[in-house]
């Protein structure tokens, strides 16, 4: 089963403690880019350029979920953004999603920005690839955390995020 419901576990105490830290700790983009330990020992570094970081969520709720972020503190794609900028944000968006889709073989690949001034305000594209096989009217969950998340081992995690590294630095 992809997802973990039911009795409340460890997967949920990680998902209300991120909920928690998101909404009243230092913003997490920026916490990683300047290599905060506790932000950089969670996630794994998939590329980053000279404008633009982006790395393998390690509590993600589909496997090989990767955030793509401006490095500047950034919080709204339409104000903050002039068309340049825009389109500049989007091309290592582009670049990690085929990444995303050659390593973990996805039904199909969504992008999409949440956060809001509540919690995870900073600018970032999720790069999350749909299992093959999710039921229909489970898609459109898949992303969310209120199931909890998969527990998936660190040296699962830092397998895959060297996959990751490996295929988008071949692009």
């Amino acid at each position: 089963m992809l997802f973990l419901v039911g009795e409340p576990g460890p997967a949920w105490t990680v998902s209300i403690g991120e909920e928690a830290r998101v909404r009243r700790g230092p913003c997490f983009v920026c916490a990683f880019v300047v290599g905060d330990p506790a932000y950089r020992r969670e996630h794994e570094l998939i590329h980053e350029d000279a404008d633009h970081i982006a790395f393998l969520v390690r509590w993600a709720t589909l496997p090989g979920k990767v955030l793509v972020a401006p490095k500047a503190h950034v919080e709204h794609a339409v104000r903050d953004l002039d068309e340049p900028a825009y389109v500049r944000l989007m091309l290592p968006v582009r670049r990690v999603a085929p990444t995303v889709e050659a390593v973990v073989e996805p039904e199909r690949t969504y992008l999409l920005s949440p956060g809001s001034k509540q919690g995870n305000a900073h600018l970032h594209w999720h790069v999350a690839g749909l299992p093959p096989g999710v039921p229909y009217e489970q898609q459109h969950h898949a992303l969310m955390s209120e199931n909890g998340v998969p527990a998936v081992a660190l040296d699962e995690e830092v397998a895959l995020a060297a996959r990751l590294r490996r295929a988008v630095s071949s692009l």
